[in-house]
């Protein structure tokens, strides 16, 4: 049995209310949302976001999610977060796979398919709904925001762009590539920026 489920991750929207801010990953990790079926859910990078989100009252987390953080674990006891006003997704659907056993960055190609595009166009059509607005939208990574800022026909939205999460994003990110300084202090700054960039 493979790792990877490979498995398309669809976007979560808040059950009910308009959405004003709407955050795009790179895509599902092996260990978090590959494994819960929910955007962030579980990917080591994801808690930050969901800390950002709970923080500034856009989401609801179970206290059990914090204590291990691992997509499978909250599968498995039915742990899922609420969101408020917020929509989660990434810029591809599924964790990108080769062997079904090792994560790969999602390439060129798959992000513009033209079924991936049509993808990400819908899903920021129906977070739009409604608004007079531009929709916020928050990409983490290079390649989320490269492929939201190449989509064709959608609908008009403010995009804002900040390191991805993970360790080597945050590192990649930092002045000097991180050299002398703290991966918790890079989480914490970025946790900050994320949080003021969700505040109303």
């Amino acid at each position: 049995m493979s790792r990877i489920q490979g498995h398309p991750v669809p976007a979560l929207f808040p059950a009910s209310g308009a959405v004003s801010v709407m955050l795009f990953g790179e895509a599902p990790g092996p260990r978090g949302a590959d494994q819960s079926g929910i955007p962030f859910w579980g990917d080591g990078a994801g808690i930050t976001v969901y800390r950002a989100l709970a923080a500034t009252g856009r989401a609801e987390v179970p206290a059990a999610a914090w204590e291990d953080w691992d997509g499978a674990r909250f599968k498995a006891l039915g742990l899922a977060p609420r969101l408020h006003r917020t929509a989660l997704s990434n810029a591809f659907p599924a964790c990108p796979t080769k062997d079904g056993e090792h994560f790969h960055a999602p390439s060129n190609r798959d992000l513009l398919a033209p079924a991936n595009l049509a993808r990400l166009s819908a899903e920021l059509t129906r977070a739009a709904a409604g608004r007079t607005s531009p929709l916020r939208v928050i990409a983490f990574g290079k390649r989320a925001e490269w492929v939201l800022s190449r989509l064709p026909g959608a609908s008009v939205f403010d995009l804002h762009a900040l390191p991805h999460p993970s360790a080597q994003g945050l590192l990649q990110g930092a002045p000097g590539k991180g050299k002398g300084l703290k991966l918790e202090d890079l989480r914490a700054a970025w946790q900050a920026q994320l949080c003021g960039l969700l505040s109303d």
